[in-house]
């Protein structure tokens, strides 16, 4: 059984059953102190090769994924009583990804991502929106390019658990774990 394939299955049952954000998903990561700290960041693309999302890399998030590689990521599909969780190391995706995903989002996101300093102090909400003012004259009739503070992180999974919620709480818990390039072990855990 591929790991990947049983979450693709999945991913397609969630865009039915969740009416928004589907690929929802809480990202854990932990200073180099082993401080942890989650919040939800949308998945952006998934294959052999990991679990990929965008962010700010100077916002607290992508400082953490730089000075500690490592995350862990949960989708819980509560109408589908499903949970799905990762673990592994983070690597940055290539500017090429990077630069075709950020050309595809609109272009309020993109003036955004150049505007916001994510995770950083703000003194008044006016001064954001001045900002984003500032950066709508700046590439006026213009495309908006990628900044270089802004990318992609991709969760590169050793370990993907599915759970499927039971009744008499003796939930179905499926671990897979890698072992090697391509190759996983299945392990059935205890609810």
């Amino acid at each position: 059984m591929d790991p990947f394939q049983l979450f693709s299955e999945l991913f397609e049952e969630a865009k039915l059953a969740v009416p928004v954000d589907p690929n929802a998903m809480v990202l854990a990561t932990a200073d180099v102190r082993g401080r942890p700290s989650a919040r939800v960041v949308l998945l952006k693309d998934f294959g052999p090769e990991g679990f990929v999302f965008y962010t700010n890399v100077t916002s607290r998030k992508g400082q953490e994924l730089t000075e500690n590689p490592f995350a862990a990521l949960c989708f819980h599909w509560k109408p589908m009583e499903k949970q799905v969780r990762i673990e592994g190391r983070v690597e940055r995706v290539s500017d090429r990804e990077a630069d075709a995903y950020f050309e595809s989002r609109v272009r309020g996101s993109q003036v955004g991502a150049w505007a916001s300093h994510q995770s950083e102090p703000l003194e008044r909400r006016e001064l954001l929106q001045a900002k984003v003012k500032e950066i709508e004259a700046r590439f006026e009739g213009r495309t908006v390019p990628r900044p270089p503070f802004w990318s992609g992180f991709r969760v590169v999974p050793d370990q993907i658990e599915f759970w499927t919620n039971r009744r008499d709480r003796l939930h179905e818990r499926l671990c897979f774990i890698r072992e090697g390039a391509g190759a996983w072990s299945l392990q059935l855990l205890s609810p």
